[in-house]
């Protein structure tokens, strides 16, 4: 099981880069060095209650959402189950998935 500090690292991280931020930008906007933030997301080091406000606050969100694991995982565990997917899948299924997938990147590069 994951600490408290690697989740809500992870949900850091995961909200930061749905708004294409990067750690140096966000880091900026919340006022401290880009490392820092870095151990942070990455579950190394916790934060104090005032870093947390700022945080959600630079991300537009609220500190409560910071700690909703309910939905996301992180990546490593959604890519696992891709893959276990993937394995039971026969060529017909591959193609639709590979299909499915191209047309996915197709209209995310057009937006």
């Amino acid at each position: 099981m994951d600490s408290l500090k690697k989740k809500l690292g992870a949900r850091i991280q995961y909200l930061r880069k749905q708004q294409k931020l990067t750690q140096e930008a966000l880091a900026e906007k919340v006022g401290m060095d880009t490392p820092n933030l870095s151990n942070i997301e990455c579950g190394k080091r916790f934060m104090t209650a005032e870093t947390l406000e700022k945080i959600a606050i630079a991300l537009n969100t609220t500190e409560r959402e910071l700690f909703n694991f309910s939905y996301t995982e992180p990546q490593k565990y959604m890519r696992a189950d891709i893959d276990e997917l993937l394995n039971k899948a026969d060529a017909d299924d591959l193609l639709f998935f590979s299909q499915v997938i191209k047309s996915y990147f197709k209209r995310k590069e057009k937006i």
